[in-house]
């Protein structure tokens, strides 16, 4: 039995509104989540950031699609830097307590061999989410994922992000090494990558 094309469509929505249930529920929360369940290989530090040693990590799924500028963008072409991406909302007032540091750290460690990625979830208007990073100077690139279909790519039991703000790091070898599901500033952006940027 296959599925018609109005099936399909109709299972899409049904999975894109699930995730966008969920992420309501934990939309802008305090982050003070434990995630996974079972043997997940990971720890929760004290700040809530949890990082996963370097033996245990999975790889990160394929994420590709549509930037905020319309263009192709795919985390694939960054493999072998350090990807810090973050999940956020122009609506979500803890996102945009964090991107000034955001914007700030990225520009810092750029040359270390890091590349910031945006995932913009939940906006449906582009204009919105374009003028949020004009306003916080945010000049690294952001998918355009509005009713969330990036996220869903991440497998479960895994770092995957589940609240927004959320930030994932991915390792050089493309693989999860650490996140977080609340918003953070400078000094906390750095204790989460600064031990990736280090590993050789």
């Amino acid at each position: 039995m296959s599925f018609g094309r109005a099936s399909r469509r109709r299972f899409t929505l049904l999975a894109a509104t699930a995730v966008a249930g969920a992420l309501t529920l934990s939309a802008c929360g305090d982050g003070n989540k434990a995630g996974g369940g079972g043997n997940t290989n990971f720890i929760t530090g004290s700040g809530g950031i949890s990082t996963v040693a370097k033996a245990d990590r999975v790889a990160a799924p394929k994420l590709d699609g549509e930037g905020l500028d319309g263009k192709p963008l795919d985390v694939a072409d960054y493999k072998g830097k350090v990807v810090v991406l973050n999940v956020w909302g122009s609506w979500c007032g803890p996102c945009r307590l964090e991107a000034k540091y955001f914007a700030q750290v990225s520009e810092e460690t750029k040359d270390q061999g890091v590349q910031f990625v945006g995932i913009n979830t939940r906006d449906p208007e582009r204009d919105k989410a374009v003028n949020f990073e004009k306003d916080y100077g945010v000049k690294y690139p952001s998918f355009y994922d509005p009713i969330g279909k990036l996220i869903l790519r991440f497998p479960k039991g895994t770092l995957n992000p589940q609240a927004i703000p959320s930030t994932v790091v991915i390792d050089r070898d493309g693989k999860i090494a650490a996140r977080t599901l609340q918003a953070l500033n400078a000094d906390e952006l750095r204790e989460m990558i600064d031990p990736i940027i280090a590993e050789k």
